[in-house]
């Protein structure tokens, strides 16, 4: 249940948002923390192909029965409804607000939140693993060229093309094509890495804010509208669980598959949402487009590690139910 408590990293993003609000950059520290974060956005993305091992990869990528479903969900399902409440509601946020919502329904799935969610409701851990891969991996390839799609359908402006190989894919292709020799090290130095992961988005993230409070950020956005992204927030999270649990059904999947996909399909990653923004979009922009992404990343730890506790119930009644037959044969 400790899903249910604020987790350290979000208590980490509060502190640099505060700290950008109160004692932004300015000056000629910007471009010194503009550098900094390109430079530690690209050894994240270095580090992450060098993490993730050949095999986990193909497996991944080629295990399509599960996971088609899963990606669906994550780069066909969110997008449609993201456009969807845009189109219906075009004036219930700011337009920047509303490009962040959009923003956050072309990113990939989370990676530890939802095997450990998979694997505390009981589900298809090995199937979670490999589609929380798949996600992350296509994720660098498709989540740009959404982003570009629905920037030119709705008029705003894209980062250079050039920044998004030179920053995520070239940084990710390096790192896996040295993965035979830096894995090991990576996989022994697991935590360390966690730490330089979060410390690198924490840095992000205060330079993004800077850039927003030294444009007028919290004049621009009232108290209200945050209440607002909180409620699109959680409706998006609650139709997209509707959805998956649904289709799981509908396609016959086995409980503890339908697990994986209801976890898997629901998320949004923070950790490399956030770089990713500071890539695509202007800087003056980032803050403000990664409120939405930052308010979603906490609800889905709260809403998953109730349904979590559900699903556990579930899935240990139906064991115990396929367990009553043998008992009695045995009798």
């Amino acid at each position: 249940m400790r899903f249910l408590k604020l987790d350290p990293f979000l208590m980490g993003l509060v502190s640099a948002v505060l700290l950008a609000t109160f004692f932004p950059c300015h000056g000629a520290a910007v471009p010194v923390f503009r550098w900094l974060s390109i430079g530690l956005i690209a050894l994240m993305f270095f580090l992450q192909g060098a993490r993730l091992s050949r095999k986990a990869v193909v497996d991944g990528l080629v295990a399509w029965k599960l996971h088609l479903l899963i990606l669906c969900c994550t780069f066909v399902l969110f997008p449609l409804l993201g456009l969807l409440g845009h189109a219906l509601l075009p004036n219930l946020m700011q337009p920047e607000i509303w490009m962040g919502v959009l923003f956050l329904c072309c990113l990939p799935s989370t990676v530890q939140s939802s095997i450990a969610f998979t694997s505390i409701g009981g589900g298809n851990v090995p199937a979670a693993v490999c589609a929380a891969t798949a996600s992350n991996v296509l994720g660098i390839f498709i989540t740009p060229v959404l982003v570009g799609l629905i920037l030119s359908k709705h008029g705003g402006a894209a980062g250079n093309p050039l920044d998004i190989v030179y920053q995520l894919l070239l940084p990710f292709i390096l790192g896996q094509v040295l993965q035979p020799w830096l894995g090991p090290w990576a996989h022994r130095n697991k935590k360390l890495l966690s730490f330089s992961d979060r410390g690198s988005v924490l840095v992000v993230v205060y330079a993004a804010f800077s850039d927003a409070v030294m444009q007028g950020l919290w004049h621009k956005l009232p108290v209200a509208e945050m209440g607002v992204i909180a409620l699109v927030d959680a409706v998006l999270l609650f139709v997209v669980l509707g959805i998956t649990i649904f289709a799981g059904r509908a396609f016959g999947l086995p409980l503890k598959d339908e697990i994986a996909v209801v976890f898997c399909g629901s998320k949004k990653t923070l950790a490399s949402g956030v770089p990713m923004a500071n890539v695509l979009f202007p800087p003056a922009s980032v803050g403000m487009i990664v409120l939405p992404l930052m308010m979603y990343h906490q609800i889905q730890l709260f809403v998953c590690a109730v349904l979590a506790r559900r699903f556990a119930r579930m899935t240990q009644q139906a064991e115990q139910h396929e367990q009553t037959p043998e008992i009695r044969h045995a009798s």
